[in-house]
């Protein structure tokens, strides 16, 4: 399988995407938490509020495969992916986490994580019953991009919890994301809170409630 880290023509096309999908906030965000001013505005989100049409892969190419990952995936993933040197997806599966993916001929397309007990994000912390789940950690690979690849593995995301009696999703969508926003949208997500999370210099962390819907 090959990855996403291809040197300076990937790094020229991800500054690219980044325009393309108005993610340039988002990239100013990320640049000054990397200096210790980490300034992070996000919605706390529910996702398949009301039924849903299942989404469809766009293309031609309708060989997609989707499956549970387990470690061999997921060291592939922690090993190609630009940015995620610092998550140990390997701890988070030792957890207890699911990680669903989908392959097109045995090639990783996308994966994602799911969380099913209460949880901590940048030290605010949710509670989550048995019949609610957290979904987070969405990845399109770069070749894949395009094609409604997201939207069809979530949705196929709340089918799997459902067998499990499963009901309630939820996730972050970081407010300059704007990828992420219109992705979730299609999916009859609502957001049910505005958070503000500062952290400086790794050391000092607050968190602040905006806005309630």
């Amino acid at each position: 399988m090959e990855g996403d880290k291809k040197g300076f023509p990937y790094r020229l096309q991800w500054i690219s995407n980044i325009i393309k999908h108005g993610l340039f906030w988002h990239g100013v965000r990320n640049n000054l938490a990397r200096i210790g001013l980490d300034f992070m505005p996000y919605y706390w989100v529910q996702e398949a509020t009301s039924a849903i049409d299942p989404p469809q892969i766009r293309g031609t190419d309708k060989n997609f495969e989707i499956s549970i990952f387990g470690r061999e995936e997921i060291e592939y993933i922690q090993n190609t992916i630009i940015g995620i040197e610092e998550k140990d997806l390997i701890e988070d599966l030792k957890n207890g986490e699911i990680c669903i993916g989908l392959k097109n001929k045995e090639t990783i397309a996308a994966y994602m994580l799911i969380k099913r007990r209460p949880f901590y994000f940048r030290k605010r912390y949710f509670n989550l019953k048995p019949y609610e789940s957290y979904l987070h950690s969405m990845y399109t690979f770069e070749v894949y991009r395009g094609k409604g690849i997201a939207p069809y593995l979530r949705y196929h995301s709340y089918k799997l919890l459902e067998k499990e009696e499963v009901t309630t999703f939820y996730s972050v969508s970081e407010y300059f994301n704007k990828s992420t926003i219109k992705f979730k949208k299609k999916l009859n997500s609502k957001p049910i809170r505005l958070y503000l999370n500062v952290r400086l210099f790794k050391r000092w962390i607050w968190n602040f409630t905006l806005k309630k819907y």
